[in-house]
C-alpha cells in the first residue's frame, strides 16, 4: 500500500507546471480531473460545451477562475484548433462525449457526431499542431466491447462492438484512435493511449438517468428510489479511481512511449456488484430509513452483465484500486450531504482527494 501512495504522490508532482489540455472539462469527470490538475500545479486549458446540468459540479468546484476555460463545440474543428494552438499542450486528455446510453437511443446522430467526429477533430489538432504534445489519453468506456454476457471480465484484446449507439460510438472512437496512431503517430514522437473505464460514481454527478444521482434525488425528496434493472452487474468505482489511472498513464507514457497502449480501468471483481446491491448499500449509508422499489419502467436494450479484466494496468503500473465499493458510496453520500447543507464543496473535494492519496 505504501508503494501505491508513493506512486500517486509522484503522479501529482509530475504535473506541476505542465501544460494540459482537457476536452469535456465542464462535465462530471472533467471537473474532478481539472480540480486534481489545478491542485497539482498544472497549467490547464479546457474546451467543452457549457455544463450539461443545472446544478453542475464545474460551477461549484471552484476551478473556473483557476484555469483557461473555453466554451466550444468539439465538432467545430476550426475553433478547437485555435484553442489547441493557443494552449500548446504537452499532455491531452480527451473526455468530451455524449455519455448516456439512453440518450443515444433518442439522438444517435448527435451521439456519433460528438463521440466519433469529436475524436477525429482532437486527433487532427494533435496531428497538425506546430508544437506537438508528448502524451495523449482518449477516455472511452467499458462498454466498447462486444458484450457476450460473460461472467468474466473483458480484456483489451477482445472484439470492439458496442451494442447501443453510445457504446458503439465509443468503439468507433477507439478504432479511430488506433488508425491515427498507426497512420500518423508511429514515429515515436507522440504517445497515445485509450482508457476504458467502468461505471463511475461520486460526488457532484447531477446527470439524469444515472443510478446514484437518481438515488440522491429520491433521498433528498424523501421518496423511494426506483430501480429498473436491479440484477444488472456493472464495474462501479469512485470517480477518483479512473482519474488517477488516466493521470498515471499519461505520465508514464510521457516518460517512456513504450507504455502507450489500451487499458481497462475498473474495480476488483469483489466490487463488481449488481445495481440492486449498489442501491441497498446507498440506502444503508444514507440512513433516514431510505428505501427503494424495483420497478420495470421499460426502455431500450442495456447490457445485463459487464466486468473488466484490469490485469494489464495492474501489471504495467503496479496499480490497484484504492477505495472499495462501500467506501465509494460513503464518499458520495458525504458529498451529497455537504451539498444539501450548503457546505464548502471545493474544500470537501480537496479533502477527498487527499484521503484518496493517503
Amino acid at each position: 500500500m505504501e508503494d501505491m501512495v508513493m506512486i500517486m504522490a509522484n503522479v501529482l508532482d509530475f504535473y506541476k507546471n505542465k501544460k494540459v489540455f482537457v476536452t469535456g472539462h465542464t462535465g462530471f469527470k472533467g471537473s474532478w480531473l481539472c480540480k486534481i490538475l489545478i491542485k497539482s500545479g498544472a497549467i490547464v486549458t479546457g474546451y467543452s460545451l457549457n455544463p450539461p446540468t443545472d446544478p453542475n459540479l464545474f460551477d461549484i468546484a471552484d476551478v473556473k477562475e483557476k484555469m483557461n476555460s473555453i466554451i466550444g463545440d468539439i465538432r467545430d474543428l476550426s475553433s478547437l484548433k485555435v484553442a489547441f494552438e493557443s494552449a500548446k499542450p504537452e499532455i491531452v486528455f480527451h473526455l468530451a462525449a455524449q455519455p448516456l446510453v439512453r440518450d443515444s437511443y433518442v439522438n444517435p446522430h448527435y451521439t456519433y457526431e460528438i463521440n466519433v467526429m469529436g475524436t477525429v477533430n482532437i486527433l487532427e489538432c494533435i496531428r497538425t499542431a506546430k508544437i506537438l504534445p508528448k502524451s495523449v489519453v482518449n477516455i472511452t468506456t467499458d462498454k466498447v466491447y462486444k458484450n457476450n454476457e460473460w461472467v468474466w471480465g473483458y480484456r483489451e484484446n477482445e472484439p470492439l462492438d458496442g451494442f447501443d449507439p453510445y457504446s458503439n460510438s465509443k468503439s468507433c472512437s477507439e478504432l479511430v484512435t488506433h488508425s491515427y496512431k498507426s497512420s500518423f503517430f508511429d514515429d515515436n514522437k507522440i504517445a497515445i493511449s485509450t482508457a476504458r473505464a467502468g461505471n463511475v460514481i461520486g460526488g457532484g454527478d447531477f446527470a439524469v438517468d444515472r443510478i446514484i444521482p437518481d438515488c440522491i434525488k429520491a433521498a433528498l425528496k424523501k421518496e423511494p428510489i426506483i430501480v429498473r434493472n436491479p440484477n444488472s452487474t456493472r464495474p462501479y468505482q469512485h470517480v477518483l479511481e479512473p482519474l488517477y489511472a488516466y493521470l498515471m498513464i499519461a505520465k508514464k507514457q510521457y516518460e517512456d512511449i513504450s507504455f502507450s497502449d489500451y487499458y481497462n480501468v475498473g474495480p476488483d471483481d469483489c466490487d463488481c456488484v449488481t445495481t440492486g446491491e449498489l442501491v441497498k448499500l446507498f440506502c444503508k449509508k444514507w440512513g433516514d430509513g431510505q428505501a427503494f422499489e424495483e420497478k420495470s419502467v421499460g426502455g431500450p436494450h442495456e447490457a445485463n452483465f459487464l466486468k473488466l479484466d484490469c490485469s494489464k494496468l495492474k501489471s504495467a503500473f503496479n496499480w490497484k484500486p484504492r477505495w472499495n465499493i462501500e467506501t465509494a458510496i460513503e464518499k458520495t453520500v458525504e458529498f451529497a450531504r455537504c451539498y444539501e447543507k450548503g457546505g464548502n464543496i471545493p474544500e470537501l473535494m480537496d479533502k477527498q482527494i487527499d484521503e484518496f492519496l493517503n
